[in-house]
C-alpha cells in the first residue's frame, strides 16, 4: 500500500500557523507560548514555523491584528473622522470577549518591551499610511502617535484593568468623550 502523496501548499500552511499562533497567544500570552505548541496545533513542524516567521517575536507580530478596524474608518470627510474612529474603536472593544486575541496580545506585548516596540512600529506604519490620505500638515506622524497612545491608554484602563470611572462608563458616553478628545488630537 503506497503512502498518500503529500501536497505542498505554503499559503495554507502559513494560514494554519497564523491561526494556531492566534489561539496559543490568546490562551497563554506571549511569554507562555512556544513555537513547538503553535507548530503542533498547526500540524506542521517546528522548523516550518521558523522557516515562515524566523522567530516567536516575528510570528507574534504577524499574528497581531493591526489597526485595520480603525484604518478602515479613515476614508471620508475630515471633520467626521474623530467620530468614525471613536465609534469603530468602542464597537470593536465592546464586542470583545474574555480571551479575545487583541486584548490578549496587548497584555502580552506589555510584558516584553522588544515585542511591544515591534507591535507599536507595525501599528504605527499602517496607521500613518492611512491617515496621510486624509490628514495634512507636517505633524501627521505625531498626531497618529498621540491617537495610538490615547487609545492604548483607554484600552488598558477600560478593558484590561477594568477599574474606575472609565471602565463603568456607558459605551455611548465613551464614544462621545472619545470623539471630543480625538478631535483635539487629530484636528487640533
Amino acid at each position: 500500500m503506497s503512502q498518500p502523496k503529500r501536497t505542498r501548499d505554503p499559503d495554507a500552511k502559513r494560514a494554519a500557523i497564523l491561526a494556531a499562533a492566534r489561539a496559543v497567544f490568546a490562551e497563554h500570552g506571549y511569554e507562555g507560548s512556544t513555537i513547538r505548541e503553535i507548530a503542533r496545533r498547526a500540524a506542521v513542524t517546528h522548523g516550518l514555523v521558523v522557516l515562515h516567521f524566523a522567530s516567536k517575536e516575528k510570528l507574534f507580530l504577524a499574528a497581531v491584528p493591526g489597526p485595520s478596524i480603525l484604518v478602515a474608518n479613515v476614508p471620508g470627510d475630515v471633520d467626521g473622522l474623530p467620530g468614525r474612529i471613536a465609534q469603530a474603536y468602542v464597537a470593536r472593544m465592546e464586542s470583545a470577549v474574555e480571551g479575545d486575541l487583541f486584548l490578549a496580545l496587548l497584555r502580552s506585548a506589555a510584558g516584553d518591551q522588544s515585542v511591544a516596540r515591534g507591535l507599536l512600529r507595525a501599528v504605527r506604519e499602517e496607521a500613518v499610511i492611512a491617515y496621510r490620505k486624509v490628514l495634512t500638515g507636517p505633524d501627521v506622524d505625531a498626531r497618529v502617535e498621540m491617537l495610538g497612545a490615547h487609545l492604548i491608554g483607554v484600552t488598558f484602563s477600560r478593558y484590561v484593568l477594568a477599574d474606575g470611572p472609565l471602565a463603568s462608563m456607558p459605551a455611548d458616553e465613551l464614544v462621545e468623550r472619545l470623539t471630543h478628545t480625538l478631535r483635539g488630537i487629530l484636528l487640533g
